[in-house]
């Protein structure tokens, strides 16, 4: 069998979903003939944990572990955040704080910290991985980002050793919906592109999540760009007690909500139907599992919708999915920003994988649209589209009231985690 060395970042106890791809990956490449192992860090900053994802890990895999200085213990003094307090994946903030000093860390970590601030694992992960190399036979390398650094890393490494080398961009380095709010000096901007440069023109095989974002790839460099999906693993889903539907008329979303996902547009419809449709107030519960910007807490507020939001802190991954096959409406807010064509969030396809009606507030001809409509998953409005989203949601409700609200969804079976590991398997047997 033959093996590649996987880097990641993120990799449990680690939870949330920059651990899904490869974690699911991992469990079924064997399924390929590939031998998958790990390297990660010993100690790095969670921003969320999920001792449950530890049995997900395949049996016997080997698993490199080094430890990483990371700047987050400054970070949390100048925030005045607690020691143990877990720093969010984005940009957004969960409560009101001192917002210069926020500008200032912000700019820190787009001037300082560059790629960002894992780039103190490079140096220390090359050294190690240039010596296992010299008694490990490896047929290929694969380098997950973000963190970037991880990039950096596999370019080191595969100067020294001559193995194929396959870079996955789960999300865009300088085409990052937020790279615009770094506050970013000129020669900043010049080495996040050198760097990325250097990885795009020479890794042997370039991988992204979604089909637009390849297009936006392949305007940088002159290369063709592979598209694997993130996906679902049906195993997930195969609850082993029957799961009972909420009685209330649940709109559930998982995973971070961060300043530019606040759906405004959905708190003005909610407190319209509120106001207007018999019932309606008894029944509504907005249930978000996981982090909540503090805009979207404030806007709940203004429209008078405290009282219908209910907040989860965080679930382990199964007690998620298990939210999800049971909540009756499922809702994809996406970011209005120049790349929201390719913006396909990883939670899509565990909504897909649910089989219930997703709600999607973005784009109508992006990537996730073309997805939803086309598994016939649920609706997607645009982004000011109150009409259109206000006559939906009610609709819904009529079919919630007379216990029909279901959905019979096709072809998303492609996106299976085990058939997308298939696709990476492929693409390192072209490789090797």
């Amino acid at each position: 069998m033959k093996k590649v060395l996987i880097i990641t970042y993120y990799w449990p106890p680690m939870g949330g979903g920059g651990v899904q791809r490869w974690l699911k990956t991992t469990k079924y490449l064997r399924d390929f003939g590939w031998e998958p192992i790990i390297f990660t860090t010993e100690n790095g900053e969670a921003s969320v944990v999920d001792e449950t994802m530890l049995v997900e890990i395949p049996e016997n895999i080997e698993t490199l572990r080094i430890p990483i200085w990371e700047p987050f213990s400054l970070y949390k003094k100048l925030l005045s955040k607690k020691k143990d307090e877990k720093i969010a994946p984005s940009l957004g903030q969960e409560n009101k704080g001192n917002s210069s000093l926020q500008k200032l860390s912000v700019w820190i970590r787009g001037n300082v910290f560059i790629p960002d601030a894992r780039m103190f694992w490079i140096k220390p992960s090359t050294k190690f991985l240039i010596n296992y190399l010299k008694e490990n036979k490896i047929d290929a390398i694969i380098s997950t980002g973000p963190p970037h650094s991880t990039h950096l890393i596999a370019y080191n490494v595969t100067r020294k050793h001559k193995i194929p080398w396959v870079a996955d961009f789960r999300d865009p380095w300088t085409n990052i919906d937020f790279y615009h709010k770094l506050m970013l000096t000129n020669w900043a901007d010049k080495k996040h592109r050198k760097l990325e440069q250097k990885v795009l023109k020479n890794a042997t095989e370039l991988v992204t999540v979604s089909w637009s974002w390849a297009k936006d790839f392949e305007k940088l460099v002159d290369r063709e760009f592979n598209v694997i999906t993130n996906g679902f693993d049906p195993e997930d889903f195969n609850q082993k007690e029957e799961v009972v539907l909420d009685q209330k008329f649940t709109i559930t979303h998982a995973g971070s909500l961060n300043e530019d996902r606040n759906p405004t547009i959905l708190w003005k419809v909610l407190s319209d139907l509120v106001k207007e449709v018999e019932g309606f107030k008894n029944d509504l519960e907005i249930k978000f599992i996981g982090q909540v910007d503090v805009s979207a807490h404030h806007e709940i507020t203004q429209y008078g919708l405290e009282n219908y939001f209910k907040r989860i802190k965080h679930l382990p991954h199964h007690l998620v999915i298990k939210e999800l096959i049971k909540s009756q409406l499922l809702l994809l807010p996406l970011n209005d920003v120049p790349t929201i064509d390719g913006v396909v969030p990883g939670k899509l396809y565990e909504y897909l994988g649910a089989k219930r009606p997703i709600i999607c507030i973005g784009k109508t001809t992006g990537d996730s649209a073309k997805i939803i409509l086309k598994s016939k998953a649920g609706i997607v409005v645009d982004f000011n589209d109150f009409e259109g989203l206000k006559k939906n949601l009610n609709e819904y409700y009529k079919l919630y009231k007379k216990q029909n609200l279901h959905i019979n969804s096709e072809g998303f079976e492609k996106y299976s985690r085990k058939e997308l590991a298939g696709d990476f398997a492929n693409l390192l047997n072209k490789i090797t």
